[in-house]
């Protein structure tokens, strides 16, 4: 591939577009010290894809850009475009479809670079790769730059056989034996995860397997599930659809019996008519009977009342019985002692009226002491006999009273 024609705009010292047409034979640029010589050749390095700003003479590869002088502001980017002739198709089979290439290369501040060929965004390996198989790039020996002589002479042997492979062609071989590492080693990092993730895989089949049996358990459940769920649904379909024909039945029995309480309840409306027009005579002996009744009511409550207290006397009248009874058999066991002691007195006295002599003085007194129990005697006997018709009176009140009650109420 020849060098066409190169193109440079706000590229170090040529601010404004720049066109140098490279014609075919030797082409020779002339021109005094800072007329930028040396930045055509470092502009065709950096097309072809230099990557060292210090190899650019600067401290950063955005110092490629025109930074301004006193009557020219400084540029936003910098472009270099760089044409090639493809007629012998030497280029990669990617960019191998046209005759011309165009390789460009532009730079923004804060953006960074990017590359096009023919119109297209490409890669930097891109442009390398493309520049290496037609033996030549950034770093090509052909590219000779101030005091490149003197390091050639001195350089070392491994610097002399790039030079040598570059001459011979064999240098994007170099390349594309790189390249082909990188992607073996990335090729193989990426086996390895591959061998990861299969062992992960076969760590997880048998859980997969185990959770498809389960999830097949799970339909076959599901399937039984929802037979049964139909089979239920149509169960009661039919439960209702007998309930619906028995409720039709009830509601047929139910308007009949409607219609015949809607006669009894016309009848009835007859009936009360009836009766409202015979109500007077019977409102008035209604009134009667209710005075009647409330007349009959009250002497009820009274006779009521009185009943309670007759109860309630007869309950004090046997309570008092009770005592008198209680009294009656005390002063009785002391009429049996009085008598006892009445007869043994009788007849200490008899003993003593045989022994009356010297003794007329006890005698006196044993007759005191007979004569007081007799007193005694006579009055637990009048107390008794007062209780008793007491208690007779009290019981006769009672029953009289019971009688009274249930005549009343009768």
């Amino acid at each position: 591939m020849q060098f066409v024609r190169l193109r440079l705009q706000g590229f170090k010292s040529f601010v404004d577009a720049t066109e140098i047409a490279i014609a075919p034979g030797l082409t020779g640029v002339v021109g005094p010290n800072g007329c930028g010589k040396s930045n055509l050749l470092e502009a065709i390095r950096w097309v072809m894809g230099e990557t060292s700003a210090k190899a650019m003479r600067g401290d950063g590869m955005e110092d490629v850009i025109f930074a301004g002088a006193a009557s020219r502001p400084p540029r936003a980017f910098a472009e270099v475009a760089i044409l090639l002739d493809n007629a012998a198709r030497r280029a990669p089979a990617g960019f191998n479809d046209a005759d011309m290439l165009e390789v460009a290369r532009r730079i923004a501040r804060d953006a960074g670079s990017a590359y096009r060929l023919n119109g297209r965004e490409v890669r930097a390996r891109d442009v390398r790769m493309l520049f290496a198989d037609a033996a030549t790039g950034a770093h090509s020996p052909a590219l000779v730059r101030q005091g490149r002589i003197s390091e050639l002479v001195n350089a070392k042997p491994v610097a002399r056989r790039a030079i040598l492979e570059e001459a011979a062609g064999v240098a994007g071989l170099h390349q594309r034996r790189h390249e082909a590492t990188l992607k073996l080693d990335a090729a193989a990092r990426n086996l390895g995860r591959v061998e990861e993730i299969l062992d992960g895989l076969d760590a997880r089949l048998a859980t997969l397997d185990k959770q498809a049996k389960q999830a097949a358990r799970y339909r076959a459940i599901a399937e039984a599930l929802r037979r049964a769920e139909l089979a239920l649904l149509v169960a009661r379909w039919r439960e209702a659809a007998g309930a619906a024909q028995a409720a039709e039945t009830a509601l047929t029995e139910a308007t009949r019996a409607a219609a015949q309480a809607e006669a009894a309840s016309l009848a009835a409306a007859r009936a009360r008519a009836e009766a409202e027009a015979a109500a007077p005579p019977a409102r008035e002996e209604a009134m009667v009977a209710a005075a009647v009744r409330q007349r009959l009511t009250l002497e009820q409550a009274a006779l009521d009342q009185k009943a309670e207290a007759a109860a309630e006397a007869a309950r004090a009248a046997a309570q008092r019985l009770a005592q008198l009874r209680q009294d009656a058999e005390r002063e009785a066991a002391l009429n049996r002692d009085a008598a006892e002691t009445l007869a043994r007195l009788t007849e200490e006295t008899a003993e003593i009226a045989r022994a009356r002599e010297g003794h007329e003085a006890a005698h006196a007194a044993l007759e005191a002491a007979a004569a007081a129990a007799t007193e005694t005697l006579a009055e637990a006997e009048a107390a008794y006999a007062e209780a008793a018709a007491e208690g007779a009176r009290v019981a006769a009140e009672s029953d009289a009273a019971a009688r009274r009650r249930a005549e009343t109420r009768a």
